[in-house]
């Protein structure tokens, strides 16, 4: 057909398409007859691994050809990377920006995700490490074949580390036994380098979000949060009301069964009432209700239940804690963060570290521009959240279908464990500059469950000073002990 020659290829029955080798085979265009599909799928397997080969061989041809070329540069030589192709390894600037190593080997990982020292390789990791030995023993044995033939005996020790530029590089420490041809072995240890690049990047497309989108924010308080409230308060009229941001409040008064008893008498949050009736005098325009809930348990997804049913389907939530300051640039990130029916943000707030650790009497930092320098990113928290109450109410409704009512499962979970258990959604979990915190010690409440309260725990014991400033403290009280 216009001067190109199309070739058709009759199989023979019972053929095997893997032990076909005749050129005309391999040239088919279409092959006929198929009798079945596990004959097509035979097929479809033998021609991709024939364009495969093929693609590995381009790769091998502009591999040699980039090797000639760079011979020619000012670098010589010296400057081909390895491997040939790929980007050469990131360059740290400065000691903040140097990639660790994570140590491991067939049966554990040095670097845990949870900061234990040692923890059990196992799922996807364990594939990784296995997949990796056996591609390192596979290329020896390509390279030294026939006059040597390996087989692996043991890990000695792994290196991995993930490098944005190129992909995951590994250095292997292998154990290996060495064959010859004339049957006489020897075990020697051997080390190797590989690397899994990484492939081409993709754009996903996502849907379409505003920054227009009003935020209706949500304070859980409870008693021990009162000497807090003001500053909230404070930071959410300058922030939102001043500058007219679209962004709503609703308040969630935290009853003890003892106190809600009393709160004829006395009520415990009659001073941020009192607050609330200001703000509102304030500016006339803005209402700021607030709901009263009974409870010895405050369950993050106890209380998101009563205000999901209050707002319609459409509202964007943001769950936030009594040390939050709002700010605009973080609502904003909320509003393009969080898209319905598609994603849920989960931001991980900065928080600074106890002051009187970390300067001890010296002067704090008043610059505005080093104000992430004393503290961390607190990553056991999960009191922030930003998603739809349409989102919301479709995981909370498998949830209920799976725990029949049990309310003591509800208590050991939050919001955080509904979208990740119950929902098919993405869950954007970032470090998040915007929200900063000062220092305060939080009330860990034990009635919850227990990897809850030890998360908590956790959280405070992380968040007093870092090591440095922590070493220090020690040395200083030891020296006035020995004085």
């Amino acid at each position: 057909l216009q001067g190109q020659h199309y070739h058709t290829y009759e199989l023979a029955k019972n053929t095997e398409p893997e032990k076909e080798e005749e050129e005309e085979f391999q040239a088919a265009l279409a092959v006929h007859p198929v009798s079945d599909m596990i004959l097509m799928y035979r097929l479809h397997k033998h021609f991709s691994r024939i364009q495969l080969d093929r693609i590995y061989q381009e790769i091998q041809d502009l591999q040699m050809q980039i090797r000639n070329l760079t011979a020619l540069t000012p670098a010589g030589e010296a400057g081909v990377t390895w491997p040939v192709g790929i980007n050469a390894p990131f360059l740290p600037k400065s000691r903040f920006e140097v990639i660790s190593w994570d140590y491991f080997t067939e049966q554990h990982l040095f670097s845990c995700p949870d900061g234990s020292p040692k923890c059990e390789l196992s799922g996807a990791s364990k594939a990784d490490v296995s997949e990796i030995i056996e591609s390192a023993v596979e290329q020896l044995n390509r390279r030294y074949q026939p006059l040597l033939r390996f087989s692996k005996r043991q890990l000695l020790n792994g290196y991995r580390r993930f490098d944005p530029t190129r992909g995951m590089e590994y250095t292997l420490d292998l154990l290996l036994e060495a064959a010859t041809q004339k049957g006489h072995s020897h075990v020697l240890a051997k080390r190797v380098s590989l690397l899994r690049p990484l492939s081409k990047v993709e754009i996903i497309p996502m849907p379409y979000v505003t920054e227009a989108t009003r935020v209706q924010l949500v304070l859980p308080l409870t008693v021990q949060d009162l000497d807090f409230v003001a500053n909230f308060l404070d930071m959410f009229a300058m922030n939102t009301l001043d500058t007219h941001d679209n962004a709503l409040l609703t308040l969630l008064f935290i009853y003890h069964p003892y106190d809600a008893q009393r709160v004829g008498q006395v009520d415990v949050f009659a001073g941020v009432k009192a607050m609330v009736g200001e703000l509102e005098k304030r500016y006339a325009e803005v209402k700021i209700p607030w709901i009263s809930v009974k409870t010895e348990v405050p369950s993050q997804v106890k209380l998101m239940d009563i205000v999901s049913k209050k707002h319609p389907v459409d509202t964007l939530f943001f769950l936030a804690s009594v040390w939050t300051e709002i700010n605009m640039e973080f609502l904003n990130r909320c509003r393009m963060n969080t898209i319905s029916n598609w994603q849920v943000f989960f931001p991980v707030h900065f928080q600074e570290f106890n002051p009187a650790l970390v300067y001890r009497g010296e002067q704090t930092a008043s610059s505005n521009t080093d104000f992430l320098r004393d503290g961390h990113f607190d990553r056991h928290s999960f009191a922030e959240a930003c998603f739809y109450n349409s989102d919301y109410m479709t995981a909370r409704t498998k949830l209920a279908a799976d725990i029949l009512d049990r309310d003591e499962v509800l208590e050991s979970m939050e919001v955080f464990d509904v979208f990740l258990h119950y929902s098919g959604l993405h869950l954007f979990r970032a470090v998040e500059p915007g929200l900063v915190q000062k220092y305060t010690l939080r009330s860990c409440n034990p009635r919850l469950s227990e990897e809850l309260y030890h998360r908590c725990v956790l959280s405070n014991l992380e968040g007093l000073a870092s090591r440095s400033h922590l070493a220090m403290a020690l040395f200083e009280q030891e020296q006035a002990n020995s004085t």
